[in-house]
């Protein structure tokens, strides 16, 4: 089982940017996937970006690309999403979730992934 704690949320003018930060604890797994997920309120979760652990391919929800960037640093075993040009429309609670996942197609499913982080509120003000 991997635990996983984010941080890095908080209140942002339109246009401005945030880094969100996901650190795991616990076994892990070279062919983990791990993913960004967000919710706003009234809406359903939605998949905003992967990347597998071990060979660092990544995916983005067409809705971030060009303005989200996906990392991770395998030594310290952390998840970073980078938000730059944030909308008001990106605001949402996100959570950062790991699993086994073997084809990328399954990558945008919330029910693929088994462990999930508690969430981190990120608005963005008008």
């Amino acid at each position: 089982q991997v635990q996983l704690v984010e941080s890095g949320g908080g209140l942002v003018q339109a246009g401005g940017s945030l880094r969100l930060s996901c650190a795991t604890s616990g076994r892990t797994f070279s062919w983990y996937v791990m993913g960004w997920f967000r919710q706003a309120p009234g809406k359903e979760r939605e998949f905003v970006a992967a990347i597998t652990w071990s060979v660092g391919i990544i995916y983005y929800a067409d809705s971030v690309k060009g303005r989200f960037a996906l990392s991770r640093d395998i030594a310290k075993n952390t998840l970073y999403l980078q938000m730059n040009s944030l909308k008001p429309e990106d605001t949402a609670v996100y959570s950062c979730a790991a699993g086994s996942i073997y084809g990328y197609d399954k990558y945008y499913r919330e029910s693929e992934y088994a462990s999930w982080g508690q969430g981190t509120q990120v608005t963005v003000s008008s």
